[in-house]
């Protein structure tokens, strides 16, 4: 019985490191979201300014004069970036969200076992 319990709390320790990866997952993911709809958010100030706007970038104390294509196109490649890693995060949660539901049936299997394995006895 002793051995039983081993192994039943062995399941739920590795179905507790696959929730709390999980957290993990998705609070990056939320983060790249908020970083996606701030870029968002800078991309459509661009395209109300006109050609001939000045558009500064702050590098660590100072403004430095940006021209307004190369700015639109760092936020373009900051959006791609995003899209791809938000893309990558949702493959990692479905993945780990399979093999928590594997688990979580192997300890409901297990589970079933020993109740069946008490009552014979």
């Amino acid at each position: 019985m002793a051995d039983a319990q081993k192994q039943m709390q062995a399941l739920t320790d590795e179905f507790q490191a696959l929730q709390t990866e999980l957290d993990g997952l998705v609070d990056a993911r939320q983060k790249l979201e908020s970083q996606q709809q701030e870029n968002l958010g800078v991309q459509k100030e661009f395209d109300s300014l006109d050609d001939e706007a000045n558009i500064y970038k702050l590098i660590g104390p100072v403004l430095l004069k940006q021209d307004k294509n190369e700015a639109l196109m760092a936020v373009k490649g900051r959006l791609e970036f995003i899209e791809k890693e938000i893309k990558r995060i949702e493959g990692q949660i479905q993945e780990n969200q399979d093999k928590a539901d594997n688990k979580r049936s192997e300890i409901v299997q297990f589970q079933s076992q020993l109740q069946a394995a008490a009552a014979s006895a």
